[in-house]
């Protein structure tokens, strides 16, 4: 049996791999604040690559950045009753603005607030009471800003990237004049992430609406990107929601229209959060580590000079630095490629497996012999750590935007093809128990998405509860209707369930 770099692999423990690939990587690890983590520097690399590109993206439908305090005050929330119920247990709240030292010198809270704060698990409330002091008239709209933030929601179990209590992400809120203007705009924002999930990820998404039990607090309708591990379950990569002028009348977002009357805006807000790099991990890693597709990786391709003494290593990395001079010239993606030289004093064998590890798209190593040859070693992330291809400098400076689209494309491709094979349409609850099993077992194997006729009401949680499944959502342009596997109702809507993080 061949050795592989991480141990369990995926068919032995899944999640105890996930968390061993984050470990290799040196992603991100556990912090001493409990339910929080620290994004070590190539994790965040990651998150700052992300946040480059779809930042762009925002900017290009017409949005600007701007940022809102960390602290709301309570009365806020609870302007908005189905909200401030649908975060409330997962609220921090600050309710003293000092610390004093006792008798024995620890530190206690001193200062009691008028008014405690929630730290932000979301921005509705805070950005709505501002909107309702810019908006005066239709020209004052459509307000479209978004911003980049950490937020809090308290979680008692905790998974890197997936869970935990403080996250990074984009939230975007909008104010409109219409409702079709609103509407439009959340299709829009849901249209971006998907082709941003597909196009830079290499992340094949499904978009839909979610059923009225998922819909975010106080929305309207909310519309979500779900994405497929490797292990079969679904993640939520994001989603996109139509408020209609719930949170404008509890904010009192006003304005007087053309005709001189007032009313109410229509708002959006949309977002995606830090656990995209889970769904990167699970949707492209393999049993020696982290892929990762070249388009998001913050070295495409790293360069590993080999020498024994002092001379060699003068000849060598005066090569290398040619090299990646020459390198660097190219474009991917209309980007500059990012090449690193790996200079550090470590043996070969462990350095290489070090980015193998880190998901490196290509790898060059380069020694004394291989110069005097004229020739390069390369090794690409998907295919076997030892399968490398030696070529002349010529032939790698025409092939390697090459390779890095063939890497690209093909993490995609073989993601498509995990889809295909994990979606099976079910037309009655025999067949429906066949595929996800008849009792609630957390480890029971996830088989992918079931695709059946589901009725849209709130006891179908209930009913699924039993299984560990959950309604993931109704697919966009869905025109089948049928019988409802569960309650036997007339014209449900073709619905996709699994099992989820």
């Amino acid at each position: 049996m061949s050795k592989t770099a991480i141990t369990p692999t995926r068919t032995e423990n899944y999640p105890q791999w996930y968390q061993q690939v984050i470990i290799a990587a040196d992603l991100a690890e556990n912090s001493p604040v409990r339910g929080c983590m620290v994004i070590k520097p190539w994790g965040y690399a990651l998150w700052e690559l992300i946040q480059q590109d779809l930042d762009r993206r925002i900017k290009e439908t017409g949005h600007v950045n701007a940022y809102f305090p960390l602290l709301i005050p309570v009365s806020f929330l609870e302007k908005e009753a189905q909200h401030v119920s649908g975060f409330a247990k997962e609220c921090a709240v600050v309710t003293h603005h000092r610390l004093k030292a006792d008798d024995q010198g620890k530190l206690i809270p001193d200062g009691e607030l008028e008014e405690p704060f929630v730290i932000r698990p979301t921005s509705e409330t805070i950005i709505g009471e501002m909107y309702a002091k810019w908006v005066q008239s239709y020209r004052d709209l459509p307000i479209l800003i978004n911003q980049w933030a950490n937020v809090m929601r308290w979680e008692m179990r905790t998974r890197l990237f997936l869970r935990t209590s403080e996250f990074l992400w984009q939230e975007g809120h909008t104010a409109h004049a219409t409702a079709q203007e609103a509407i439009t705009e959340t299709m829009t924002m849901l249209q971006v992430y998907h082709d941003f999930a597909k196009d830079f990820l290499a992340i094949p998404v499904i978009m839909g609406c979610k059923p009225i039990t998922e819909r975010f607090p106080g929305a309207q309708d909310t519309y979500t990107i779900e994405a497929l591990m490797q292990d079969g379950k679904a993640l939520q990569a994001g989603t996109s929601h139509f408020m209609g002028q719930n949170f404008a009348q509890a904010s009192d977002i006003q304005f007087l229209n053309q005709q001189g009357e007032r009313e109410y805006a229509w708002t959006t807000s949309w977002g995606v959060t830090t656990r995209l790099i889970g769904a990167l991990i699970m949707s492209h890693s393999d049993d020696d580590g982290l892929v990762l597709p070249p388009a998001v990786a913050p070295h495409q391709i790293i360069i590993l000079p080999i020498f024994r003494n002092a001379e060699e290593e003068r000849l060598v990395l005066e090569y290398c630095e040619n090299l990646k001079k020459t390198l660097v010239q190219q474009l991917f993606k209309e980007n500059k490629l990012r090449v690193h030289i790996d200079k550090r004093d470590m043996r070969g064998g462990e350095k290489n497996w070090q980015w193998v590890k880190k998901g490196i798209p290509l790898r060059i190593e380069i020694g004394p012999r291989d110069i005097a040859q004229g020739t390069i070693m390369v090794a690409r992330r998907d295919r076997a750590p030892q399968d490398k291809i030696s070529m002349s400098q010529s032939e790698l400076m025409a092939q390697c935007v090459s390779f890095l689209e063939q890497i690209q494309d093909g993490l995609l491709k073989k993601a498509q093809a995990h889809y295909a094979n994990h979606i099976k349409n079910i037309h009655s609850l025999e067949e429906f128990e066949a595929f996800f099993g008849k009792e609630d077992n957390e480890q029971a194997q996830a088989p992918g998405f079931a695709r059946c006729f589901i009725a849209d009401k709130m006891e179908i949680a209930d009913i699924l509860k039993k299984y560990r499944v959950t309604q993931r959502c109704i697919p966009l342009n869905n025109n089948e209707y049928g019988r409802c596997i569960f309650t036997g109702q007339e014209n449900a809507p073709i619905m996709l369930l699994a099992k989820a993080y």
